[in-house]
Parts: structure tokens; C-alpha cells; sequence
């Protein structure tokens, strides 16, 4: 059954040069304008209980047309239709009053979004206790961090428990516990049966979660589909799009955990015994060994390590991640473990690779820390091969020509 249904809409916005161009229109009722078109003529719908992913760059139309869905933009021509309650995660935090304190717009957001007085004095000491804002909620919401912001109103709109959930770039806000808390939430809602609408720029995120995928470019639908065709399409377009570094960057320094956090302590790369920031390696002739140390959060199950090897354009060459290899780290008593990852013989043409690092929930989808390029490999061949890795290979002569 559809529950989004969209036929033949636009969205296009006036530009003017300066206000006395909006003014001479007005009087001369002569165009001093210029259209802009957001979004081109689309027709869509989807189903109830689809997870569905938009990717796209920055200005593609992908926040437009999901406030034409939220209903709080209107189409320019064409309709809109929305079966069930929506609660849309377009900009947290933007609908408060920052006069208010964050009880009232707990009130305030919780009423807007079809909430009566009674459910939300039901509801009230859930999202509180959600929000992990207690100690907060008698001061004005403009002495709040914008993190603070962010959760009060996360926690609001999964208070509401809409039919159809909408996620710009919000998949999970704050840090710590309260960020695996909003993922498990939108988890839970995606087995519940709810329909899920998620813009995210993570291809990461968009492949685990969701069902369908639309890829938008310049107010246009460029695919629809099923999520690793169109992720795999769309990161070959990106992949145009951007030059290669010229410069490695600054290595990842040593962190220091917080007590009882989730997180990465530190990354060392060997080869031979001896680590580095920086190798040079032959093809083919040389194990890679990543060694990571992190800790985990006590309340939580222990969370799952990836690591890629990508080219200087950025495209993932190889990766592992110790949840598809069936490996299961033993909880230990400090919550401190090391994992060393060793990649044999590592069959790389020349060029050069970066080492990137994940510390993922125990399903692999959220990512509680990423460490990106800790590590340069330049690889260096004695052969003519041509490409980005040697494959093990065999020549067959299967008959003999007569010599002259």
C-alpha cells in the first residue's frame, strides 16, 4: 500500500537581484526575476513499511523534497499526498523557542507534532529521561549547546511514534550512550514497520539500512532502485567529481579515552615488526598488520572493528570487518581490548593507499568513531602490470603450432 504518493511536482524559487527588482515587479507587474528549479517534474510513490535512502550532492533538491513530503514546504505545481502521522527530522532543534524553557517546548514540539496535552504529560518523563537533560529542562533553550538542542528535540519527535519518520542527515545525534540510544530507537522503528525516509551522505549507512535508494542530481531522480546498484552508481559519479590529494595528511595522534566511553585508543600499522605512519612496500611481498586498541562502553554489547584500504581517489579498494568474518571479541574486565588485523602479501600495483579505521556496533551499522588515512602505503613494482591489484594467474598453452 502507497503511503507517499507525489505526481507531477516541481519546486522553483524566484531570485532577484536586489529588493527595489521584487518591488518594480510588483508595480510594473514586468518579470525582474530569474527561476531556479529545485526540483524538477517527479512522480514517486512509496510504500508503507519501505526504508528509502536519498543520495545526492550538496543542492541536489534532496531537503526539498522532503519538506514537500514533511509538508512544510509546498509544491510549486503537481500534488502531495501522505497517509499517517509524520514526525520529520529536518533541522533539530530549529522549531524551538529559545525564549522557552525545555519543558515548555517539550509541550510546545510535542503539541505540534498531534500530541494532546494528556499524551504529552504521559510521555513527558520518557522524553526526559531520553534526552539525558534533566538537570536542563527549567533553563531557557538559548543557554543550550547546540548538541543539547539536538537531542531534546530527537527525543520529542520519537515521543510522537509517527507512521512515517523522516531523517536529514540525523540518523543519530549527540555522543556517547545517547547516540546508540537514537540509532536503536531508528533500528526499532525499521522492525516495527514504520516507513523510513533517510538522506544521509554516509553510502555506509544508506546501504546497511535501507531497502530502495533514490539518487537525486540537480532536482532530478538520476536512479531508483535497489540500494547497492544505486550506492555502487553513485559513488562512481563522485568519483569523477574529485581530485585525488596531492598531500598526505597529518597522522592520527594518540586519544585518550573518556571513562566508560566507546571509542578508538589507538592505531599502530607493522610491517616486520616496526611501525610506522608512512611505508613503502613492494607488490606482493610484504604482510600489512593494523593493529587496533579501543574500548567499549560497559552498558553496551561489544562493538564490531572495520577497516578499508582506499586509493587516492578515495574508492575502498579492500576492506574487512571482523562481524563478516565471524569474529567475536571476549569481554574483558576493563573494557580495554587489541585486535590486530593482518593483510597477507599485500597485492597492491603501485600508487598510493590510505589505512582507515571503524569502531561499529555489534550489527555493524552504527559507527561509534572512524579513524580516516592513519596510514599511507606507497606501493612500488618491479613489473609492467597495469591496474590497482596483482591476481594470481596461470598461462595455458592448450596447442602447439608447427614451426617454420
Amino acid at each position: 500500500m502507497s503511503v507517499i504518493h507525489l505526481h507531477e511536482v516541481t519546486k522553483r524559487y524566484r531570485q532577484y537581484g536586489s529588493p527595489w527588482d521584487r518591488l518594480k515587479e510588483a508595480l510594473t507587474q514586468r518579470h525582474y526575476h530569474q527561476e531556479q528549479v529545485v526540483l524538477s517534474p517527479l512522480n514517486l510513490e512509496i510504500g508503507q513499511g519501505q526504508v528509502v535512502g536519498l543520495v545526492g550532492a550538496n543542492g541536489a533538491g534532496k531537503s526539498t523534497l522532503l519538506k514537500l513530503i514533511a509538508g512544510t514546504l509546498q509544491p510549486s505545481t503537481g500534488t502531495v499526498s501522505v497517509k499517517g502521522q509524520i514526525a520529520a527530522l529536518l533541522e533539530l532543534g530549529a522549531g524551538f523557542h529559545p525564549d522557552m524553557t525545555g519543558q515548555e517546548n517539550v509541550y510546545l514540539g510535542a503539541a505540534v507534532g498531534g500530541l494532546s496535552r494528556e499524551e504529552i504529560e504521559v510521555r513527558y518523563d520518557g522524553i526526559v529521561a531520553f534526552s539525558g537533560l534533566s538537570a536542563a529542562m527549567d533553563r531557557p533553550v538559548k543557554t543550550y549547546s547546540s548538541g543539547m538542542s539536538a537531542r531534546l528535540a530527537f527525543a520529542v519527535a520519537m515521543a510522537i511514534e509517527p507512521e512515517i519518520l523522516i531523517l536529514d542527515e540525523t540518523l543519530s545525534v549527540g555522543d556517547g550512550a545517547f547516540a546508540r540510544r537514537s540509532f536503536d530507537r531508528i533500528i526499532d522503528f525499521k522492525k516495527a514497520g514504520k516507513t523510513i525516509l533517510f538522506c544521509s551522505h554516509s553510502m555506509y549507512q544508506v546501504e546497511a539500512i535501507c531497502d530502495r535508494v533514490l539518487w537525486i542530481d540537480q532536482g532530478r531522480v538520476m536512479m531508483d532502485g535497489a540500494p547497492s546498484k544505486v550506492v555502487s552508481a553513485y559513488s562512481e559519479f563522485l568519483s569523477r567529481q574529485v581530485e585525488p590529494p596531492t598531500e598526505a595528511p597529518e597522522p592520527l595522534p594518540v586519544m585518550e579515552a573518556a571513562q566508560g566511553s566507546t571509542r578508538i585508543l589507538d592505531i599502530k600499522v607493522w610491517k616486520d615488526g616496526e611501525s610506522q605512519k608512512r611505508w613503502a612496500l613492494e607488490t606482493g611481498s610484504s604482510d600489512l598488520a593494523i593493529q587496533i586498541q579501543f574500548q567499549s562502553e560497559r552498558s553496551l554489547p561489544i562493538p564490531s572493528l572495520g577497516v578499508t584500504l582506499t586509493g587516492g581517489n578515495g574508492w575502498a579498494i579492500s576492506s574487512a570487518s571482523s562481524l563478516d568474518d565471524g569474529v567475536h571479541f571476549e569481554r574483558s574486565k576493563d573494557h580495554t581490548y587489541e585486535v590486530t588485523l593482518t593483510f597477507r602479501r599485500l597485492p597492491f600495483l603501485k600508487g598510493r593507499y590510505w589505512v582507515n579505521v571503524f569502531l561499529l556496533c555489534e550489527q555493524g551499522i552504527h559507527v561509534y568513531e572512524s579513524a580516516e588515512r592513519v596510514a599511507e602505503i606507497e606501493m612500488v613494482q618491479q613489473s609492467r602490470e597495469l591496474g590497482v591489484v596483482s591476481l594470481p594467474h596461470d598461462w595455458t598453452i592448450s596447442k602447439h603450432l608447427e614451426t617454420l
